[in-house]
């Protein structure tokens, strides 16, 4: 089927949309207003025309099996669009289980929004969201920039690309930074228990990037930013349909470096980093293609390596080097078919592989301080179902399983995680102001019972500018491999962390040569082999108030109660490692809190944006020890004003890396004549807990704290040639912010660069 589409002179409509419904296939018409279609299947269509100069059209026809010429005739708009917002929902083309679809929050960062901030990895990104943190968890060492969402730690947030969960964690931490933001159309953050939606490892929240996807046209990008530090990110993406828009292909690459940085320089060195340079590769590709009428094949590719070391120098005669390789490796397939009367099924495979390597060495004696070897495979299969019977009821449901084996030389052989699990959502609309989101989730482990996790929400429009939302979900997570089996020994920090399951053994060895100075006997009886799956139930409440169409103001609630949450714990020392940790669970903690957000629409150019968190994270177990005066929780000493006294529950602070306050600012102006943007956001923490040190096992206030500090950043963007050349200048942490217990944030850092886009007309 070809056409052509002239408007009320008879003149060609060049640039216009031509859609083919249902086969969703796009064609822009040339300057002639010339389109066409091929390898169509008889039956009726639907054509739908647009273009911002006219008014749309919808031609209706029934093709048989010849060829089919159409002539479509636009009028004229008598109103001129500036700008055009879109709401609703947005599904992903290979999962269907949307993120709306869970009971809790769900917050949504688009394409545009990580272009105007400038950042380049995806710690840098989430940083700067409401209710989000990030820090460096200094037990995993400096290469483990994780993230927090409303209390939850990174050992409870599941990072997914397009629906499927990424492997190689550092002591329970994702490293974010691992993550080039290059390539990713949205990310999605679902705050409180997912487990619902994703299994374990979602009991506090995910993180969903969802990569591009789909091209109507030929086109290509190039990026390139240097600045400070000598970071250097460079990106080059593609994308161009195929087959007569029957496939479509994107595809990127991305290469970072930087030096590193030292936060400490009071106690190490010149020449040392607590943060390592490093360099980062990166390359993933997308692929789909319509094989029939009602199926759609999916491929989606990601290798990424990244390769980094380390100086630490005490004195002289103390310097220790250690480097780190990453690689990770994923592999998607998917199928998508269309039945009739409202079925859809989609089949996915996935295959995902990290491994690291790292060493440490003392060099001025020439002595190997430690070695290890760490790799996993992943693989996993999932049948997804999703049936609308009736006009306000949608069913989705799926069945799957996966197989997680770990090849680490320090086990003893190699052991494999298999899960089984099923799920079941339902979306209902009872009447028009009510939807009803009920979810129920089965997994089986070969390890850990089984385990259900159901979610519950409701959203209610009480008027038609207040919007009530509620949401109720358990969530669970079993303790990984390395919890329960490895042996990892830090040197540049002189400790042992033994897993688990290996605690009997690992302690009598040390213990036969000589190598324990004090061991706690009865903890280790408490806990060998003991180590229990975590369970969680997160609460959330709240609404969406929009007074006028240019106010947005949100606000919410929320409520976390965490079972038997794995912790590290100190069990001894020994004669040559000065500390012997291994893990054990916590009967109780929670996360409480209250989240807002407030979006402005100032003028046409200038919007202004506040977003605030209030949360408490504590132990519920620690307070009953207090008020027990179990020893040591019963002594306070505060060693800088030299108060020693007896315990009391209002002198324990909480669970250490939380602030009580959090809150971002964003002002956002667009000057158009000149095609510039400026982008000034101010990213503010209260002080939080970093360490206990006066030994009464809880955090008070004379702990060692990280102080109130802010984060400033500023990015100014010029586009030229009709948006192809981008002019870049960021500017992040311009106040320059540094601490010693904070890893991973450098000083003040200022990069500048260009992107060009190339479209094929």
């Amino acid at each position: 089927m070809s056409g052509f589409v002239r408007d009320s002179l008879d003149r060609p409509v060049a640039q216009a949309t031509v859609t083919l419904v249902p086969d969703n296939q796009v064609y822009k018409t040339n300057d002639q207003g010339y389109f066409e279609f091929s390898r169509l299947y008889e039956g009726t269509y639907r054509l739908d025309i647009h273009h911002v100069r006219y008014v749309s059209e919808q031609v209706t026809l029934n093709l048989t099996d010849h060829d089919t010429t159409v002539y479509i005739r636009l009028q004229e708009s008598r109103s001129s669009i500036e700008q055009v917002e879109v709401y609703g929902k947005i599904t992903a083309v290979d999962n269907l289980i949307p993120a709306e679809s869970a009971a809790m929050p769900v917050q949504v960062i688009t394409r545009r929004e990580i272009e105007l901030m400038g950042s380049r990895r995806l710690d840098e990104v989430m940083k700067e969201q409401t209710g989000v943190a990030v820090v460096n968890d200094i037990s995993a060492g400096s290469r483990a920039v994780g993230v927090q969402i409303q209390g939850f730690s990174s050992n409870y947030i599941m990072v997914l690309i397009d629906g499927q969960p990424i492997l190689g964690r550092n002591n329970g931490n994702f490293d974010l930074s691992r993550i080039s933001v290059t390539n990713i159309e949205r990310i999605e953050i679902i705050k409180g228990a997912s487990s619902c939606l994703y299994g374990s490892d979602a009991l506090g929240g995910a993180i969903n990037i969802i990569t591009r996807h789909g091209a109507i046209m030929q086109q290509a990008q190039a990026s390139l930013m240097y600045g400070t530090l000598h970071t250097l990110d460079a990106t080059i993406e593609g994308e161009a349909p195929f087959a007569n828009q029957r496939g479509s292909v994107v595809v990127s690459g991305n290469y970072y470096r930087t030096d590193g940085f030292n936060t400490d320089d009071r106690y190490l060195s010149s020449g040392s980093t607590t943060f390592p340079p490093y360099e980062n590769y990166s390359f993933q590709g997308r692929l789909r293609y319509r094989i029939s009428k009602d199926g759609t094949l999916g491929l989606t590719t990601r290798y990424a390596s990244r390769n980094s070391k380390m100086y630490n120098v005490w004195a002289e005669d103390l310097r220790l080097e250690d480097g780190q390789q990453d690689r990770d490796i994923n592999i998607g397939f998917n199928y998508d078919h269309h039945f009739a009367k409202g079925l859809r099924m989609m089949t996915r495979y996935y295959l995902t592989r990290f491994h690291t390597a790292l060493y440490a060495e003392w060099l001025s004696q020439g002595v190997l301080a430690g070695e290890e070897e760490f790799g996993q495979y992943n693989h996993r299969l999932e049948q997804q179902f999703a049936y609308n019977p009736i006009r306000n009821l949608k069913l989705t449901a799926g069945l799957g399983g996966s197989m997680e084996v770990m090849d680490n030389q320090d086990l003893d052989d190699k052991r494999s995680l298999q899960t089984a699990f099923a799920y079941l959502q339902t979306e209902w609309r009872p009447v028009d102001r009510i939807l009803t989101t009920v979810g129920l989730r089965y997994d089986q482990t070969n390890v850990y019972l089984g385990r259900m996790s159901p979610s519950l929400g409701l959203q209610y429009h009480l008027r038609e500018n207040l919007l009530l939302k509620a949401g109720t979900g358990a969530g669970f997570k079993a303790p990984d491999y390395k919890m329960r089996y490895q042996v990892f020994f830090n040197p540049s920090a002189n400790y042992l962390v033994v897993g688990n399951d290996r605690l009997a053994e690992v302690i009598d060895g040390l213990d036969s040569t000589g190598e324990l100075s004090y061991v706690n006997s009865y903890m280790i009886n408490q806990l060998v082999g003991n180590l229990q799956a975590e369970k969680s139930w997160s609460n959330n409440i709240g609404f969406t108030w929009t007074p006028i169409p240019t106010l947005q103001t949100e606000a919410s609630v929320f409520y976390h109660r965490i079972n038997n949450q794995i912790n590290s714990v100190n069990i001894g020392t020994g004669t040559t490692v000065s500390q012997i940790y291994t893990y054990r669970n916590l009967p109780k903690a929670v996360n409480k809190g209250a989240e807002l957000a407030v979006s402005y629409q100032a003028t046409r150019d200038l919007q202004l944006s506040l977003g605030y968190q209030y949360l408490v994270a504590k132990d519920l177990g620690v307070l009953d020890s207090i008020r027990a005066g179990n020893y040591p929780y019963n002594q306070y000493n505060n060693a800088v004003t030299g108060e020693y006294r007896q315990s009391r529950p209002s002198d324990y602070w909480g669970i250490e890396d939380r602030s009580r306050h959090m809150a971002n600012l964003k002002l956002l102006y667009m000057y158009r004549p000149w095609q510039t943007s400026i982008n000034i956001r101010a990213n503010i923490r209260g002080k939080y807990p970093f360490q206990e040190t006066n030994g009464n096992q809880f955090i008070d206030d004379g702990d060692k704290f990280v102080p109130e500090h802010t984060l400033l950043n500023i990015t100014v963007e010029k586009a030229l040639w009709n948006r192809r050349l981008t002019l870049r200048l960021v500017a992040d942490n311009v106040l320059g912010f540094m601490h010693r217990y904070m890893l991973g944030q450098p000083g003040r850092v200022i990069l500048g660069g260009l992107s060009y886009r190339w479209m094929k007309e």
